[in-house]
């Protein structure tokens, strides 16, 4: 790295610390305030902010490694992302915006009761830690000792201490404004890299897309692929949308670290809108990190010995003096947005979840305190578990085989309960605490002999390819959910508030507005996607 690209990282990384402790502004900190940014964003923001809090240097690595080794199908983590964001706008947002919520727990306890709050609010935990924030610290730090040679545990406690510090003065809105601004830093670092990639294909002979695709592996701009021609993925096209959604339903729409930003807008017009904008956002990462990986193999195939060096690689052979600090500085955006996004989550999921209600006469002042020293400790947390990152193929396998452990039984009782009058309460716990042991226990069959393996890295000891774990694991909780719901009492009718109707209630129920529906754009987006998917099929 030059002198010119270590002065733009270092003002980079001044400006958003500034920027994030004098975004908390001069008014008082209320648990509002501090939790939810006084639900005062618009719909800008907030889709803004959910890409942002989503991408992180994970992606920004992983997506351009798996481009490299597996071509664009897994730019399907991404598509199928904007049909489960459509999920959360229209049939999810109202109900939280409608119960003026503060965790996602608590819109359990609303249409379940307390227990399914309280075991939620763990499992958002662990999530945050095992998922957003530790795997980000050892992704941020590997990609820091390619460039700059920083030791990775140095590396990880610098990141760490920047990020923890205007997270947890600013709270909230401190988060979600230098995440606007790392989300437009992101885009444009990932455009630049992307464009000087193309640019540097005629330099080796590759002059149109037929000479192109000469040079790549079969299938390699394919996004959807047969079982028999998924390879090492295990990304087949019924994986894919079989396991994706569950995924998703519970990252998406049911996920704290995300939904915050969706619990603390100003509207409910804004609360719909918010994850439908993001959903157009995250059509572009297939182009901007997927296809960059893709293009990595044509032109440096000779140089990457590992898929994980594509993108050093790629910005040390392409990118001039000066725009190497750019992209450094997307990287730090990427990183520093979803661990502030995830700290944010824990300290809010404690205070009001937790705290709150042991003690029911916590001032908001006591809250507060609360959720600062919860970021301290789960940030130290995060840093023991992210030294554990080497044990999995790549970084973006290891979030999704924790969230395939994960997000069954949540995706269970968020779907049925807004879907199904029969749900019960005492199927939501049941389901909740049996769907995770028997997550966790797919996850220690294939953890645990890792740690006495050589190579200690970690394989499918079931088998089954974690998307399609996923799938059958939702499937057992809904049986385990629907046995349990008709052999308990009916819920009350307060409890079925949260419940639509019928399945298309979410979209008849209110008259068409024209350009100002959420409808509308949601269906554009839909309609996108599947032009998208004929031509990259």
């Amino acid at each position: 790295m030059s002198t010119v690209d270590l002065i733009i990282i270092l003002l980079y990384l001044v400006g958003i610390l500034v920027l994030g402790i004098l975004s908390a502004g001069k008014s008082k900190m209320t648990s509002d305030n501090y939790f939810l940014a006084g639900r005062s964003l618009n719909w800008i923001v907030i889709g803004a902010a959910l890409f942002a809090s989503n991408i992180s240097t994970i992606h920004l690595v992983g997506l351009a490694a798996s481009g490299f080794e597996d071509g664009l199908v897994w730019g399907n983590f991404e598509w199928m992302a904007s049909v489960v964001l459509i999920f959360l706008g229209l049939i999810f947002a109202p109900f939280y915006f409608k119960s003026q919520i503060s965790t996602l727990p608590e819109f359990l306890e609303k249409r379940y009761g307390s227990p399914s709050r309280s075991f939620l609010a763990f499992m958002a935990i662990l999530g945050a830690l095992f998922v957003h924030i530790g795997m980000s610290l050892y992704a941020g730090a590997i990609v820091f000792k390619s460039f700059f040679g920083i030791d990775v545990f140095v590396s990880i406690l610098i990141i760490s201490v920047i990020t923890a510090t205007y997270t947890i003065l600013g709270g909230l809105k401190a988060v979600v404004i230098t995440e606007t601004v790392q989300t437009v830093v992101l885009i444009i670092g990932a455009i630049i890299l992307t464009i000087f990639a193309i640019n540097a294909l005629p330099e080796i002979g590759v002059d149109s897309l037929a000479d192109f695709k000469d040079r790549i592996k079969p299938d390699q701009l394919s996004m959807i692929r047969s079982g028999e021609n998924a390879g090492n993925s295990g990304l087949s096209w019924y994986a894919i949308f079989l396991g994706y959604p569950i995924l998703g339903l519970w990252y998406w729409c049911s996920d704290q670290t995300i939904v915050q930003r969706v619990l603390a807008a100003k509207s409910e017009d804004d609360a719909q809108k918010g994850p439908i904008f993001a959903g157009f956002l995250k059509i572009l990462p297939v182009f901007i990190m997927v296809l960059p990986g893709v293009i990595g193999y044509v032109l440096f195939e000779d140089k990457i010995s590992s898929s994980n060096e594509t993108l050093p690689v790629l910005i040390n052979e392409l990118l001039p003096i000066g725009i190497k600090g750019i992209f450094a500085a997307a990287l730090l955006s990427a990183l520093m947005s979803t661990i502030a996004a995830a700290l944010n989550s824990c300290s809010t999921l404690v205070a009001i979840d937790i705290a709150k209600r042991v003690k029911p006469s916590l001032s908001d002042k006591k809250q507060v305190q609360i959720g600062k020293y919860v970021a301290v400790i789960v940030m130290i947390l995060a840093i023991a578990w992210s030294t554990q990152g080497g044990r999995f193929n790549s970084i973006f396998e290891a979030i999704n085989k924790i969230a395939a452990a994960l997000a069954p039984p949540i995706a269970t009782v968020f779907l049925f309960g807004v879907f199904s009058k029969r749900g019960t309460k005492e199927a939501s716990i049941i389901t909740l605490i049996f769907g995770f042991i028997l997550g966790i226990s797919a996850f220690a069959a294939d953890f645990i002999p890792s740690l006495y393996g050589n190579p200690s890295i970690i394989t499918d000891t079931w088998g089954t390819p974690f998307m399609m774990q996923a799938w059958w694991l939702f499937c057992i909780c809904s049986v385990v959910y629907f046995i349990v719901s008709y052999l308990t009492p009916k819920p009350s009718a307060e409890q079925l508030k949260y419940t639509w109707d019928n399945p298309w209630q979410f979209l008849t129920d209110k008259e068409f507005k024209g350009v100002k529906d959420v409808r509308l754009y949601a269906g554009l987006l839909f309609v996108l996607l599947i032009i998208l998917y004929i031509i990259f099929q």
